[in-house]
């Protein structure tokens, strides 16, 4: 990923980290669960024989997490891919994802308390929301990054698949 983002892969967990300013910011995202369920019985029908079929493509939920350096809280938004925006790239000033909810948490903390207020973005005033995506897109968070976090979980995705696919075939040949 572009913008100097270190990756580290643990399993299906994924995170990216960067450092900017004084700031740490942290994207982590699951590649289970990630791919959109396709409309099987719509494709089958309208696909004529020589058609290659969809490819298939990870679009996780992930988090951001911005930490800076004197304060003992992270600003944490929740984010996640549209199912109708995917694959819409010719629309101009179109976001290819959204905010769903923003909270502070204690730094670090890999389990975030249920205690903190959330606020979800449904019932947020549109400007603070455009702030919202502003402040992400100033941290390198923006379309240009999600598109190529979709690349890379799509990849890492087809790379479990594979192995999973491997490890099924050795342990249902085991006598």
């Amino acid at each position: 990923i572009s913008g100097g983002w270190e990756l580290e892969v643990h399993g299906t967990e994924a995170k990216l980290v960067r450092k900017i300013a004084g700031e740490k910011i942290t994207v982590t995202f699951n590649i289970n669960n990630s791919i959109p369920p396709s409309a099987e019985e719509d494709t089958q029908e309208q696909q004529k024989p020589d058609e290659q079929e969809p490819e298939l493509t990870s679009t996780p939920n992930f988090v951001v997490e911005v930490i800076k350096d004197d304060t003992k809280q992270s600003l944490v938004l929740d984010c996640h891919f549209p199912e109708d925006e995917i694959g819409h790239e010719g629309e101009e000033e179109s976001d290819i994802f959204t905010i769903r909810e923003v909270s502070f948490q204690p730094p670090g903390e890999a389990d975030w308390k249920d205690t903190n207020y959330t606020l979800n973005t449904d019932s947020l005033d549109w400007a603070l929301y455009d702030h919202l995506m502003d402040f992400l897109a100033d941290r390198g968070v923006d379309n240009t990054f999600a598109d190529e976090l979709v690349e890379l979980s799509t990849a890492l995705e087809h790379q479990e698949y594979i192995k999973f696919l491997e490890d099924l075939k050795s342990f249902v040949k085991c006598q």
